[in-house]
C-alpha cells in the first residue's frame, strides 16, 4: 500500500531544471573540445560582424545580393549566440543546469534561427535565379522592397510555425528524469523524458521539418534546375562561366547547408550505438556555417574582398573592380 502511494506520489512531481550532461559517453574529456569550440564561436561574431559593417561601409554592396547576405549574418550571429554561451559554460564551469522555460525558449530560438537560415538561402536562390534567367527585369522584382518583404515572410513564418514545439514540450510532464544527453536543449531530447505520450511532440517536429527545410530545399533545388536550363541555352562559354560564377557561392553554401542537415537526420538513427555522434553533429551544424559562410563569401566575391580591405584599412589604393 505505501509502495503504491510512494510510486503515485513520484509520477505526480514535476522536475523544476534539467541537467545537460554533454556528450554522451566522452564526458571525462569532453573539456579539450571546448577551446575549438570557442574559437569557431569568435570567428563566426568577427566575420559576421564585419560582414554586416561591410556591407554597411560600402555603397557598392547596397543591393539585394549583399542585403540577403547581412541578414544571413544576423541570423547566423542568432543561431551561434543561442547555444555557445551554455555549451561554453557546461565544458569550462560544469554549469549543466538550465531552468525549464530557459530550455524550452533554446528550443524555440533554435529552430526559429534555424527555419529563417533556410529561408534566406531559398530567397538568395531566387535573387540568382531572377538575376540569370530574367536580367531585364532584375532591377524591377529584385529591389528593396523584395528584400524587406522576404525578410518579414521568413521571420513570420518561421516565429510563428516555431511556436508548437516549445509549446508542446511544456505542456509535456516530467516527473522523474531529468538529466538530457546533449550540451543543448533539443526538442526531442527534452520530450524523451517526459511521463507521458509526446506522439504530438514527434509528429509536429516532423512537420515542421518538412515545411520549412524540406520545402525549402525542394524550391531551391527546382530553381537551380532552371538556372542550369537556362544557362545550358546561353551559346558563349564565357557568359556561361561568368553566369555560373554569380551562383558558385551561394551553392557552395546550400550544399553544406542542407548536406549537413541530411547527415544529422541520417546519424540520429545510428545514435544508440554511437551516442555522442549526433550530439556532436547537432553542435556543430549550429556553429560551423555561422563561422564559415562570411569566408565562402569574402573568398569568392571580389567586392566583398575589397570592401573588408577597405573597412579594415588594408587597401586604402585598391579600386573598386
Amino acid at each position: 500500500m505505501d509502495t503504491t502511494l510512494s510510486i503515485t506520489n513520484s509520477s505526480r512531481l514535476q522536475v523544476s531544471e534539467f541537467i545537460l550532461v554533454g556528450l554522451p559517453g566522452i564526458h571525462e574529456w569532453q573539456h579539450w573540445l571546448s577551446l575549438p569550440l570557442a574559437l569557431l564561436y569568435i570567428l563566426a561574431l568577427i566575420a559576421n560582424i564585419l560582414i554586416l559593417i561591410t556591407i554597411q561601409h560600402e555603397p557598392s554592396l547596397h543591393q539585394p545580393m549583399y542585403q540577403l547576405l547581412g541578414i544571413l549574418a544576423i541570423v547566423d550571429i542568432g543561431l551561434a549566440t543561442t547555444i555557445m554561451p551554455k555549451i561554453l559554460a557546461i565544458l569550462w564551469f560544469d554549469d549543466k543546469a538550465i531552468s525549464l522555460p530557459e530550455c524550452f525558449a533554446q528550443i524555440y530560438a533554435i529552430h526559429t534561427f534555424m527555419g529563417m537560415e533556410s529561408g534566406i538561402f531559398l530567397c538568395m536562390a531566387v535573387d540568382r535565379y531572377v538575376a540569370i534567367c530574367y536580367p531585364l527585369q532584375y532591377s524591377s522584382i529584385v529591389n528593396e522592397g523584395f528584400v524587406i518583404k522576404a525578410t518579414l515572410s521568413m521571420v513570420l513564418r518561421n516565429g510563428l510555425l516555431t511556436i508548437p514545439l516549445p509549446v508542446l514540450a511544456a505542456q509535456r510532464h516530467y516527473c522523474s528524469r531529468n538529466e538530457i544527453d546533449h550540451c543543448l536543449c533539443s526538442n526531442l531530447g527534452v520530450t524523451s523524458l517526459a511521463c507521458d505520450d509526446v506522439t504530438i511532440n514527434r509528429v509536429c517536429q516532423l512537420a515542421l521539418a518538412w515545411i520549412t527545410l524540406g520545402g525549402d530545399m525542394g524550391l531551391v533545388f527546382a530553381s537551380y534546375v532552371l538556372i542550369v536550363r537556362s544557362v545550358l541555352r546561353l551559346n558563349s562559354a564565357e557568359a556561361t562561366s561568368k553566369a555560373l560564377s554569380t551562383c558558385s557561392s551561394h551553392l557552395i553554401l546550400i550544399v553544406f547547408f542542407y548536406t549537413a542537415v541530411i547527415v544529422l537526420s541520417v546519424t540520429h538513427l545510428a545514435g544508440r550505438k554511437v551516442p555522442f555522434i549526433p550530439v556532436l553533429f547537432n553542435v556543430l551544424h549550429n556553429v560551423m556555417p555561422p563561422a564559415f559562410n562570411p569566408m565562402v563569401y569574402a573568398l569568392r566575391t571580389q567586392e566583398l574582398r575589397v570592401g573588408f580591405q577597405r573597412v579594415l584599412g588594408l587597401g586604402e589604393n585598391v579600386s573598386r573592380k
